[in-house]
């Protein structure tokens, strides 16, 4: 139950990335292989062809508040997964060649459009049951994935056979240690991945199909628990602070509330992170808004769509979810209201101008060095040093206000419009403000805003 509830954001993580919008071949950004967590072959961060071939993860396993069965000792099984490239080449007949057929970057075969492409095939490899006593003398496994070829005729409904598609794969080697050591009455685990393979490659071609893709670690303890790097207790807070991490950070996963198992990811979650249930699939895009993407899709064009599902099978899930899409299930991409934190509170209801009389953003005033600060009122904006840079370009600059408005955190913030830009009232209009605190703003009496402008002051 807890490892295939990790397994399934651990396979968002794996694809994070593997195919981008417009999901097309033909897409420049889609025409070079680019994920996170690749560990490349040894030299092709050296030669700048590829990613370095290295990750390795640091986390804590407490033994005393681990143990569920007190005559069972504690051990701990990883389980390596990643992306092994296969390159599909598309060939098209050609009877003047030895083999028969020619390499093609697309053919079409009775109105189905075909393309080559860097497909990618799923690897797992584990190693149950590791034992304490192993693991203190350091545990080292070899990784081998083969390589292989597999031909696929393309017939047409004459029986004929314009074209052919060969997938091929090319064999995969690495090399995973893991080792514990005492660190304040916890146990430190140490795992490190190495891709091992060999010859050096001599262009990023090379370095990406003997690449481990998308590379990751679910571990797995038993009769032992693991303890949050994000939010130790205080006796494991040293503990947690020495432990390094190398292109891999581990997190908590699985049910929430378990420490059984750890994710450690190449992208940084929080612990317990999951999978929005809004979400109707995956749609690979890194760092991806569901709803925008989808939404981007049904604008696409019936021959980019075609083209799209010609790309890869993945891609063609996507587009086909999409044009199927209904508008109760678009609706519920929009998003939805959720505690940041998982403890038991009561929710806190957003404000429906409908139900809530006592809130007039238009009306509402805050006190301000003494001065009722309302919409109309004037002000000089000096950002706190926790603004960030845009908010920072504003200082000492006059605005006139236009709203006082709560957030569903009780904290007031004041949304302006800039006297002196040009686009003020249409900012206004169509309601987009800038927002402060009250404590970055000074209140201004409206002749000091005249005197400040005739005398050229910005």
């Amino acid at each position: 139950m807890s490892l295939d509830r990790a397994r399934t954001v651990a396979d968002a993580v794996l694809y994070e990335g593997y195919l981008l919008y417009p999901y097309r071949a033909t897409s420049r950004k889609n025409q070079a292989r680019w994920q996170f967590g690749v560990l490349g072959p040894p030299g092709a961060a050296e030669q700048g062809v590829g990613e370095e071939p290295g990750m390795s993860v640091q986390c804590l396993l407490d033994l005393e508040r681990g143990t569920q069965n007190a005559r069972a000792a504690p051990t701990v099984t990883v389980y390596l997964r990643f992306l092994q490239l296969q390159r599909r080449i598309v060939e098209a007949l050609d009877t003047h060649e030895p083999s028969g057929f020619i390499p093609v970057d697309q053919l079409v075969v009775e109105d189905d459009l075909i393309f080559s492409w860097d497909e990618a095939v799923e690897q797992e490899q584990s190693w149950p049951a590791l034992s304490l006593a192993e693991l203190a003398e350091g545990v080292v496994r070899r990784v081998e994935v083969a390589g292989g070829e597999k031909i696929e005729p393309l017939a047409a409904a004459d029986g004929s056979v314009p074209g052919r598609i060969v997938r091929r794969r090319w064999p995969l080697s690495a090399e995973l240690r893991a080792t514990t050591t005492e660190a304040d009455g916890y146990l430190r685990l140490t795992i490190s991945v190495e891709n091992t393979a060999a010859p050096r490659p001599a262009n990023p071609d090379d370095a990406v199909r003997t690449s481990l893709i998308g590379a990751h670690l679910l571990i797995e303890s038993s009769n032992a628990q693991f303890v949050s790097l994000l939010e130790p207790p205080a006796g494991a807070a040293d503990a947690a602070a020495g432990c390094r991490q190398h292109r891999c950070w581990p997190v908590l996963a699985g049910p929430p509330g378990s420490r059984d198992i750890v994710l450690g990811s190449p992208i940084i979650l929080y612990d317990y992170p999951e999978v929005a249930p809004e979400s109707a699939g995956a749609l690979f895009d890194s760092t991806e808004i569901d709803e925008i993407l989808t939404l981007r899709v049904m604008t696409m064009t019936d021959d980019e769509k075609a083209e799209a599902r010609a790309t890869d099978p993945r891609a063609r899930e996507i587009i086909d979810r999409c044009d199927l899409m209904t508008p109760e299930a678009l609706q519920q991409l929009h998003g939805i209201l959720r505690q940041p934190r998982r403890e038991a509170v009561e929710p806190t209801p957003w404000w429906d101008p409908a139900s809530d009389a006592s809130v007039h953003p238009e009306l509402d005033s805050v006190l301000i060095e003494g001065v009722p600060v309302s919409k109309g009122s004037r002000v000089r904006i000096h950002p706190s040093r926790r603004a960030d840079a845009q908010d920072l370009f504003f200082a000492d600059q006059d605005a006139r206000v236009t709203a006082v408005v709560s957030d569903v955190d009780g904290q007031v913030h004041v949304a302006v419009v800039l006297v002196d830009d040009p686009a003020a009232d249409l900012h206004d209009w169509y309601g987009r403000y800038l927002y402060f605190a009250p404590e970055e703003l000074r209140p201004l009496a409206d002749h000091v805003l005249q005197d400040h402008r005739k005398e050229g002051k910005s």
